[in-house]
């Protein structure tokens, strides 16, 4: 049987938003109905997604074409539901996402367990379009919805002993499926990190959605960080932690293989990656897997915002 990746199709096959939305509500109502068996347990994984209201951001630094929706929700890396680039597509739907609560502890003036819709409350979302690189060399430019991560740590008061931002994702076993099982890939809570300028940057995000509707739960699901100059691993998802601490944390793939993935993790087309190059990246969703691929941008194109955090620091050593 021939399997077709996602940039192996071209956009003219792939459905269009407004389709696929009025798909939805055909879905919707053959399930009240009851026309179709099994049709409300199928529907279930999708009707979380609800509209949200967001102006365009200025900080949206590219009008370059948006990666599809149906691109966007299918394929992606997130370990927790599996290591296959469609399992988190087909075992999102069973994480739970009502209630959630945010620890935020630390070197903070106001620590405690904040609740989801709380951390929302009162905050100015903004539609951002981003580049966004994967490490594996493929790319995708993303429509999120969001706020800047500023925004929570200047409310929860960081103390000036402060120097990094530590992110810890979702343990729920019996909801991901990639936590539990003989084969685990990685040790659990995923855990990230930045330093604190990193973090409080305009450009660096909590994402809850993507165009305009709510996150869906295997792109993060309800609040993930968005980090557009790094390597998508940076951009952690489904985050339950987040802790103001002094010395730089420890993160999860530089535990796994320091060699291949340091703190920074910058897009640094000069640095390769031990097993393949960085110099190139393949845009998801432009032709089949013999479309010529484009060159990678240092800072995947941010430099002019972010290359000042760095002076000095050497990219190469620091990768």
């Amino acid at each position: 049987m021939l399997i077709r990746r996602p940039s192996d199709i071209a956009p003219s096959e792939i459905t269009p938003r407004e389709v696929y939305l009025r798909r939805r509500e055909f879905l919707a109502g053959a399930a009240a109905l009851g026309l179709f068996p099994g049709l409300s347990t199928l529907f279930s994984a999708e009707a979380h997604a609800a509209p949200l209201t967001a102006e365009p951001s200025p900080l949206s630094t590219t009008d370059e074409d948006k990666t599809t929706l149906a691109n966007i929700t299918s394929y992606n890396n997130f370990y927790e539901f599996g290591t296959d680039k469609g399992d988190p597509a087909r075992h999102a739907h069973r994480l739970t996402t009502k209630p959630w609560k945010v620890k935020i502890d630390g070197l903070v003036g106001k620590p405690g367990d904040y609740d989801f819709d709380d951390l929302v409350k009162g905050a100015q979302l903004e539609e951002r379009i981003y580049r966004m690189r994967c490490v594996e060399g493929w790319s995708m430019v993303i429509p999120w919805v969001g706020f800047p991560l500023a925004e929570v740590l200047k409310r929860v008061q960081p103390q000036g002993s402060a120097k990094y931002v530590a992110f810890e994702t979702l343990v729920r076993p019996s909801e991901m499926s990639g936590q539990s099982g003989y084969f685990q890939s990685l040790d659990w809570p995923y855990r990230e990190g930045l330093r604190l300028d990193e973090a409080m940057h305009p450009l660096t995000i909590l994402a809850v959605g993507i165009y305009g509707e709510t996150l869906p739960n295997q792109n993060g699901a309800p609040i993930r960080l968005v980090v557009p100059w790094k390597y998508g691993f940076k951009s952690i998802k489904s985050i339950v932690r987040i802790a103001l601490v002094e010395k730089e944390p420890a993160i999860t793939w530089k535990t796994q293989n320091a060699r291949e993935y340091g703190f920074y993790s910058n897009v640094n087309p000069q640095v390769d990656h031990p097993r393949w190059s960085q110099a190139t990246e393949r845009r998801i969703g432009e032709g089949g897997l013999f479309t010529k691929r484009r060159p990678t941008l240092m800072f995947n194109g941010y430099g002019e915002h972010v290359a000042g955090l760095y002076a000095g620091l050497d990219l190469k050593a620091n990768y």
